[in-house]
């Protein structure tokens, strides 16, 4: 079972933002999970706006289990509010 750290709050706006580099840098895990305001996302490189893209509902959770997927996953917030991810990586 990994054991995941403190990690980081993200704000989530209207401008896609991915994970902080430096915390993520040589991490393969993540849990994220949504505060506040709903929020797109793509993984790979492709670029969410607030009507394309994976919707994640304030309460979700998502897991990411590759290095490559935390360097590239952008965020966007889906309506008026920006929202909050409580970001916490593991090994």
């Amino acid at each position: 079972m990994t054991e995941y750290d403190e990690g980081e709050s993200v704000t989530v706006s209207t401008t896609a933002i991915g994970l902080t580099s430096a915390r993520i840098n040589g991490r393969s895990e993540a849990l994220i999970v949504v505060e506040t305001a709903a929020v797109r996302y793509w993984k790979h490189g492709e670029t969410p706006t607030a009507t394309v893209g994976v919707v994640l509902e304030p309460g979700d959770i998502l897991t990411l289990d590759s290095e490559h997927s935390l360097q590239t996953i952008l965020f966007i917030r889906r309506d008026g509010a920006d929202a909050t991810l409580r970001c916490s990586y593991g090994s």
